[in-house]
């Protein structure tokens, strides 16, 4: 789905065309990943529709000429270049087709679609983290940023914010540049633009969730991480007063969802002004259920959780990555440490909120047995609600990925691989069969169904309903094991359509497109019905158990001193960790004796 904004006053003699699309990637089997609606909004649609919104306000490119802003998201929307084509001859032909938000596996798409439209003379730019990561840590470009030169594509790497007017001009005068880079400035987000979608684009994602970034930057050192080498360490940040303009224009349109962007929010330095202005608007009446992303380690920072569910978060996604000590060290993860996680756990299940723990799978140290028992571990020990698993992959603008560049590393060559779900790269205690069946094996231990019913019953027991937990859990599961796909590319009814699949790949017979797809169709209704009976009857069981608020497990069980579990000693550096952890604590108590 698509939506025109046109510059208010009188209509200018002349149009030009901006055209704001968010490109999907290719499957295994060539085809869009595209759904009759998606699960996740796209902030970067978001930013740049409040961007663009205020540069046709603004009338940038004069009084006499009218801006024309139309957003696409290709996860659920079809995009057709001929028919981009056509809309730019129809209207005179002056205009900027934007590639926003562009990841690594979504480069090979975006330079598909932009293709045919340079071979049109249409300009065309791409934005996003491949441009930038890559520019920001390889000493060259690297043969994709070249060949997308080579068609004329220009690339943006940096923030939009106060930079889009110079973009739109050069389109305007017919000379945009080659590359339009702001990497070393990044723009102070407050009083800027602010992100928003209109009803219409938020419809088409399944829980009618907007998305905002409340603060960019992120002071760790994660190894495989591409945000903080894009976004920088040091913490920028919207002022409350931004943050509240965003959930009043919102809520003017009936949008109640919010899903606050930032890599980690606890290390947003206006986190708390935030928070309470989300309470006063609450206790005003404007509630808002929001989902965010922190650290290990917020639970530390005094008043952050309950804060935090006051202000109307019921979700949180939290990078676990590894009960293995030596895995965190290895990917300059020191700041999780695994004898704080039940503690960090419990204060969000204390305060009824869902925890989602990302578990990186891929570790130099990690074997499938080693795997296999560590999930046994988080399932039995961790009070852990959904956990979403990711091989291990060297993203372009990762220092992962600029070690092995420099090493001279065998890397996937393939762009489109570089999802997460897919072993890009070789590892040393397993082949890539070995360790993409450890990354699924992890995702069918999780989700078997009576780990399912020792969740619902953990949930329950929390304070958390049933009813409200069950359907994130067949989300992840299904997404995973029947559609094939991470349940952050994923959506409701996967749509195909036989000529948008991806160049160098024959093109399908009617007959065996139709046969296949209609096939695919059935077979997965049917799992998914299954799976489906099968959940909601082990959550109908529970919400009907008149104990069920009494049930405790190891999990649940609060946190004491010299606790005995299999955490602390599944491996050598688990027992290190525990001892480091004695060892600092030894003074104290010693002081306290005292």
């Amino acid at each position: 789905m698509s939506l025109t904004l046109q510059a208010s006053g009188v209509r200018g003699r002349e149009v030009f065309q901006l055209y704001l699309i968010k490109p999907s990637h290719y499957d295994d089997d060539g085809y869009v990943i595209q759904w009759r609606r998606s699960y996740i909004p796209s902030n970067s649609l978001a930013a740049l529709y409040g961007i663009a919104e205020d540069c046709a306000a603004r009338r940038v490119l004069g009084d006499e000429v009218e801006l024309r802003v139309t957003i696409k998201d290709e996860m659920d929307t079809r995009v057709v270049p001929k028919r981009l084509i056509r809309d730019f001859k129809r209207l005179g032909g002056r205009g900027l087709v934007a590639m926003v938000g562009v990841q690594s596996n979504q480069f090979p798409r975006a330079v598909d679609l932009a293709r045919p439209l340079r071979a049109a003379g249409i300009p065309v730019c791409i934005g996003g983290f491949h441009a930038a990561g890559t520019l920001a840590m390889l000493p060259e470009p690297t043969p994709e940023i070249r060949a997308a030169w080579n068609l004329g594509i220009s690339l943006f790497s940096g923030e939009a914010e106060g930079r889009l007017d110079e973009l739109l001009c050069d389109a305007w005068e017919g000379e945009l540049k080659p590359l339009y880079d702001y990497r070393n400035d990044l723009p102070n987000m407050e009083g800027t633009p602010t992100p928003f979608l209109p009803r219409e684009i938020v419809g088409r994602n399944l829980g009618w969730i907007s998305s905002f970034d409340a603060g960019r930057g992120c002071p760790f050192q994660c190894s495989f991480c591409t945000i903080i080498n894009v976004q920088g360490r040091k913490s920028r940040h919207r002022s409350p007063d931004d943050v509240e303009q965003i959930i009043r224009k919102n809520h003017a349109q009936g949008i109640t969802s919010f899903f606050i962007t930032d890599d980690n929010f606890a290390r947003n330095r206006m986190w708390e002004p935030i928070f309470d202005r989300m309470i006063a608007l609450r206790e005003a009446g404007l509630k808002s259920n929001v989902i965010i992303q922190v650290d290990t380690l917020c639970h530390r920072i005094p008043n952050f959780i309950q804060k935090a569910r006051r202000a109307g978060v019921v979700r949180v996604f939290i990078g676990l990555e590894s009960i293995a000590p030596d895995n965190l060290l290895a990917a300059k993860k020191k700041q999780n440490r695994i004898t704080e996680y039940r503690t960090m756990l419990q204060a969000w299940k204390s305060v009824g909120v869902i925890t989602i723990c990302g578990v990186i799978v891929g570790f130099p140290n990690d074997t499938p047995a080693r795997l296999k028992h560590d999930v046994e571990i988080i399932k039995r020990e961790l009070p852990v609600d959904l956990v979403e698993f990711f091989c291990l992959t060297p993203l372009p603008g990762s220092e992962d990925h600029q070690t092995l560049h420099k090493n001279g590393v065998p890397m996937e060559p393939d762009l489109n691989q570089y999802d997460t779900e897919h072993v890009t790269t070789g590892h040393p205690l397993m082949s890539a069969e070995e360790w993409f069946g450890a990354y699924r094996d992890a995702w069918r231990s999780f989700y078997e169904p009576t780990h399912v019913e020792t969740v619902i019953r953990r949930a329950v027991a929390c304070g958390i309903p049933a009813a409200r937990i069950e359907p994130t859990l067949l989300r992840f599961y299904s997404s995973a094991v029947i559609e094939g796909i991470h349940p952050l590319q994923a959506g409701e009814f996967r749509k195909k359509f036989r000529r948008d699949r991806r160049p160098g790949m024959p093109r399908e017979s009617i007959a065996v497109f139709y046969a296949r797809y209609g096939w695919e169709i059935l077979s997965k209704r049917r799992r998914l019905r299954k799976l489906t009976r099968e959940y909601r009857g082990i959550s109908e069981r529970i919400a009907a158990d008149p104990n069920a608020k009494n049930y405790r497990d190891l999990a649940l069980t609060p946190v004491v001193e010299d606790e005995a579990l299999e955490i602390f000693s599944a491996s050598e550096s688990a027992k290190q960790a525990v001892e480091k952890v004695k060892r600092q604590k030894a003074p104290l108590a010693r002081a306290a004796a005292g």
